[in-house]
């Protein structure tokens, strides 16, 4: 956060374009490293059902209304350096947050920081009003434990075996594809018709209800499905639209939006499932490179947007055909459903086609509902 709004604040000062690209890559680092983070964390503190909360209707629900306010600052402030001012000004009421936000307990565990990962669960039943067991890590064990080398992980461990390199490289196409489908579809606002900050303002408007659909799915249906789903529903949608009369310009903004909301959908559950499929100790890892990939996604998604310099209707069958095939490759992941976050690479589930494996007996009980923490320890 840090990164991301210093580097943004002397970004004002630029005196060329060169310069203010350089600085923009670096906020740019800043920026998604914290977003990813937040999520990784959200995840590992937070108990299934907040922590479904929490990555949708929280982090993404804000983002999208940070969406909104841009369009609206930007039409009020013309001025690029006061508009850019006006807009990194907010980051510094995240300093705060360091001494509120405890740190994940299972990833201290994990760096066999036993004591401090014990004082937050102590702290987190305090606040919930559960009676924690005065001794949560045995003493003996712990010395069994902290004899033990710790494992030290590397990101070739995401292809460590062939189902773990198959989950990887699943992972990697669809948060890459997904994210050409969005960032094209948000790059595109633009060229279509009416105006441009109302465009905008709608673009992330739509983003609040697939935020909300995301979540209603994600607390009761297979993930896999539910992703596959709306994958399937919004590039069906922006396949339509090569068939609307180029007169009808609301009908075909209204199919983009729809087209939008199906892969907002898609987008928010990626956190989620792909954090729910990896163990602690990659998890952070994983999420990065799939979001890495993503953010590949994002810089090739404005060529598909110049395909429109060719065919209007262009960019929208290639999306949609893209869209409707990252959904059928969803449906070859392993589900997460109902099934306790994984510890460590051996617990990671197998590549099960289109067959939903049946939840352990100890999966189910493993899974604790508090509201703030998961004292699965």
């Amino acid at each position: 956060m840090a990164v991301q709004t210093g580097f943004s604040f002397v970004q004002i000062f630029s005196t060329s374009w060169e310069m203010f690209t350089v600085l923009f890559i670096i906020v740019g680092m800043g920026q998604i490293s914290n977003y990813v983070v937040a999520f990784i964390l959200g995840t590992e503190i937070l108990s299934k059902s907040v922590r479904i909360i929490f990555s949708t209707l929280g982090v993404c629900t804000f983002f999208a209304i940070g969406y909104m306010v841009l369009p609206l600052f930007a039409y009020f402030i013309r001025d690029w350096r006061m508009l850019l001012l006006a807009l990194t000004l907010p980051g510094v009421l995240c300093a705060p947050l360091w001494w509120f936000i405890p740190e994940s307990p299972r990833w201290l565990i994990s760096q066999r920081r036993f004591e401090e990962a014990e004082q937050i669960i102590q702290k987190a039943a305090k606040m919930n009003s559960i009676v924690a067991p005065a001794v949560i890590f045995d003493p003996l064990e712990l010395q069994e434990l902290n004899s033990l080398k710790q494992k030290k992980v590397f990101i070739l461990d995401l292809f460590k075996t062939r189902n773990i390199a198959t989950i990887t490289v699943m992972s990697v196409m669809l948060w890459m594809l997904t994210s050409v489908g969005y960032f094209a579809l948000s790059l595109n606002v633009p060229n279509l018709h009416g105006d441009i900050y109302l465009n905008c303002f709608l673009s992330g408007l739509i983003e609040v209800p697939a935020y909300f659909t995301a979540w209603l799915l994600l607390r009761n249906l297979p993930r896999r499905y539910i992703i596959a789903g709306v994958l399937f529903c919004g590039g069906g949608v922006l396949l339509l639209i090569q068939m609307v009369p180029e007169d009808y310009n609301f009908v075909s903004i209204g199919l983009v939006m729809l087209g939008k909301f199906g892969v907002t959908s898609a987008f928010s559950m990626l956190y989620v499932f792909t954090a729910e499929l990896y163990p602690t100790l990659v998890r952070n890892m994983a999420v990065g490179i799939t979001s890495m990939a993503s953010r590949v996604g994002s810089i090739i998604a404005p060529y598909f947007v110049y395909l429109g310099a060719y065919n209007r209707l262009l960019p929208y069958i290639v999306m949609g055909s893209l869209t409707v095939l990252i959904g059928i490759i969803t449906l070859f992941f392993p589900e997460s459903f109902g099934v306790a976050l994984p510890e460590n690479l051996e617990q990671m589930q197998k590549v099960r086609g289109f067959r939903c494996g049946k939840k352990s007996t100890a999966s189910l009980d493993r899974e604790e509902s508090p509201k703030v923490l998961i004292t699965a320890f």
